[in-house]
Formats: structure tokens, sequence, C-alpha cells
């Protein structure tokens, strides 16, 4: 099972963080801080798994992580998964950021935070793994981009919500609400 997914730039910066196994806030800030000084040593020609740090669950934990330009992906797994299935989970992971982003930089972590998390949520969900094929990930992706639009976006919701209430065709404001037995007595209001 996945216990986290760890993103940091060159500088230790954290620009994603999922934990799927409950850790107090400083907690985490010690695993995200051990996890970068574990794999940030490390060279590139070494192999791209070792083991946890200990604090994160020490020799029954793996780190596995793939180091693109200015970015670390680690994800910390325990020993029932295949280092080589979570080296490709990285990679799919990535050219789907990639392919969705056009050519994805740290820069796009930052300033589109709510996709890439909606990208990791159709990858791994809870700790596991719900999708590899992607296609089928970006395919998604683009359905929800479609239905935000489609929307207007959560930002144009509460403009929505009170052009429709303008747009009522009321023959005038009620003044008495009643509903079984409740009478409910509302106030002059001037109109819109």
């Amino acid at each position: 099972m996945i216990k986290s997914i760890l993103i940091f730039n060159n500088h230790g910066k954290p620009r994603l963080i999922r934990f799927y196994q409950y850790f107090a806030e400083d907690m985490q800030q010690q695993i995200i801080r051990e996890t970068f000084h574990l794999v940030s040593k490390r060279d590139d020609n070494v192999c791209n798994f070792l083991e946890g740090g200990s604090l994160i669950g020490g020799s029954d934990h793996k780190l596995i992580y793939r180091h693109y330009a200015t970015l670390y992906f680690v994800f910390c797994v325990d020993s029932s998964e295949s280092e080589l299935g979570i080296l490709d989970l990285i990679q799919v992971f990535v050219e789907t950021l990639d392919k969705c982003f056009e050519n994805v930089c740290e820069l796009d972590l930052i300033f589109h935070m709510d996709k890439v998390h909606y990208i990791l949520q159709e990858v791994v969900m809870g700790g596991m793994v719900l999708e590899t094929n992607m296609n089928d990930i970006v395919a998604q992706v683009e359905l929800q981009t479609r239905m935000e639009k489609s929307e207007g976006g959560l930002s144009a919701a509460p403009a929505r919500a009170v052009s429709a209430v303008k747009n009522m065709n009321l023959p005038e404001i009620p003044r008495n609400i009643n509903i079984g037995d409740i009478n409910i007595k509302v106030p002059s209001l001037s109109p819109f």
C-alpha cells in the first residue's frame, strides 16, 4: 500500500503532499525533511529506491522516487508493493501531468494545485492504485474540465444564484409563508 506521496523541488520545498496514513502536522514536516535529505543526497546513477526513513516506518517501508528536472517525485510504500511497479506508476503520473499541462513544470504544480490533486486522485486513492492507463486518466481530466467550464466554474456559483433569484418571476413578494403548521411573516424587502 502507498503510505504517502511527496513532491518537492531541489531545495526541499514541498509542492504536493499526500499522506494516506495519519501523522500529526509536525511529524509530517519531519518526514518531509528526512525524506528530502535521504533522497537528495543520492547520486543520479544509483537505484531509485531505498529503505524508508526512521520516522515513516523504517525497514518495513521503502522510498521509491524519480528526479525530473527540478522536482523529486517520492512514493513511500510498504513492503507489499513492487518497486518497479511504483516506478512505472510515477512515470505514468508524470507523463499524465505533462500531457495535461503541455510540458509540466514546477509552476504548474503551484498555480494549478487543484488540477494536480484531481489527477493524483484519478491515479491513487486511499493509498491504492486506481488507474494506470494514461489515456483514461487524461480523458477523465478533460471531462472534469469541460464540466467546470459548462458550469462556469465554482467561482461563478454565487453570481449564478443571485441572478437566478433576480430572474424569478414572482407576481409579488410573498408576505406570509405557510408550511404546514408553520407560519412565517416576511419583513418588507426592497425590490431588486
